[in-house]
């Protein structure tokens, strides 16, 4: 089995990976970035030099826990975009020169693509074809894949994504940053029904996604009403928040496997982690008879393990990047 090391340092999050060939997980280091908490949310800048700061140090650590030479690796992974772009360039800089000093072959990486990889891990046994929802804190798409190098977005947000609307609403109710998680946990008990906020985008036959109206509906509400009603409604309110950010992605995916006679859904991104978008999803699919997919936590979030996953059928297929590739901040689910 050939041996892929695998980096991540797209955002705030500095990691390293090894996996074989058959999806297993020698090793996934990830090193968080807390400094950013005091600037409620990520400050490019200090992620770059972050990253320089963590990966030699990740890099040694990751290899000497998985008991694994640098000879033995069989080639480098590394993601190049979408993502902050002081970020991507320290972790291809890195991979890069890993690649020309060992003579192996480079696997750049498509974050998002990555993202929807990290299914694989758990279940190596997924085929397409099968519909992925990819919803993280800047994107949010439905990407129809037929064989797991040959894919097309389908639908896509027109403005703001799932994961920062969450983020936005959770600002305006003074709980902090990220926001989904403790709107997520808020929710639980709360009445989803307490405040009717819009669905965007409601028709039928469109599959695009839109939040920046439901951000604005979520602020003009909770700038209607006074602390106390706040407080004592917090749970009402975040799981309203949550059931009207959720829904279309519930109904939507939905609506796109069944015209497409697909009958399996991936979740991919941090916001597969929100409990609502899961349960709700598997529990609706069922219904029609589709299996719905979603990663552990732990690998929802951004990690190398899923960088390695993606590189591993470019890999078996020979799809290698030259040493003058430049990473880049375009967004949407690519093969690079």
């Amino acid at each position: 089995m050939s041996l892929i090391l695998a980096f991540e340092s797209s955002c705030d999050d500095t990691s390293v990976a090894i996996l074989n060939s058959e999806y297993e997980v020698l090793v996934n280091l990830i090193s968080s970035q807390p400094q950013h908490l005091d600037f409620g949310g990520v400050l490019p800048e200090l992620a770059s030099r972050l990253h320089m700061k963590n990966i030699m140090h990740l890099c040694k650590l990751a290899l000497r826990k998985a008991n694994v030479g640098l000879g033995e690796i069989d080639a480098i992974a590394v993601s190049i975009n979408p993502g902050l772009i002081g970020s991507l360039i320290v972790g291809l800089a890195f991979a890069k020169s890993l690649a020309w000093s060992l003579q192996k072959p480079l696997i750049t990486v498509n974050h998002l693509l990555s993202h929807i990889f990290a299914n694989y891990i758990e279940y190596p046994e997924l085929k397409p074809p099968f519909l992925a929802l990819v919803v993280s804190g800047g994107h949010t798409e439905l990407v129809h894949f037929k064989t797991d190098t040959e894919f097309e977005v389908l639908g896509k947000t027109l403005d703001d994504a799932a994961g920062e609307t969450f983020d936005k609403a959770a600002k305006l109710m003074g709980l902090g940053f990220p926001g989904g998680p403790v709107i997520d946990r808020l929710a639980q008990g709360g009445d989803p029904n307490f405040v009717m906020l819009p669905n965007p985008l409601a028709q039928k036959d469109n599959f695009n996604f839109s939040y920046s109206g439901l951000k604005t509906a979520i602020r003009t509400y909770i700038q209607s009403k006074d602390d106390d009603f706040l407080k004592k409604h917090q749970h009402d309110i975040a799981a309203s928040i949550q059931r009207a950010i959720v829904e279309p992605l519930i109904s939507k995916s939905i609506r796109k496997a069944r015209s497409l006679g697909v009958s399996q859904i991936l979740i991919a991104g941090g916001v597969a982690a929100n409990s609502a978008l899961r349960q709700g999803l598997s529990t609706r699919a069922a219904k029609q008879g589709i299996m719905v997919f979603y990663p552990s936590l732990s690998l929802c979030m951004d990690n190398a393990a899923m960088v390695a996953a993606a590189a591993i059928p470019k890999f078996k297929a020979g799809i290698f990047a030259p040493l003058s590739v430049n990473a880049n901040s375009i967004k949407g689910t690519r093969l690079l």
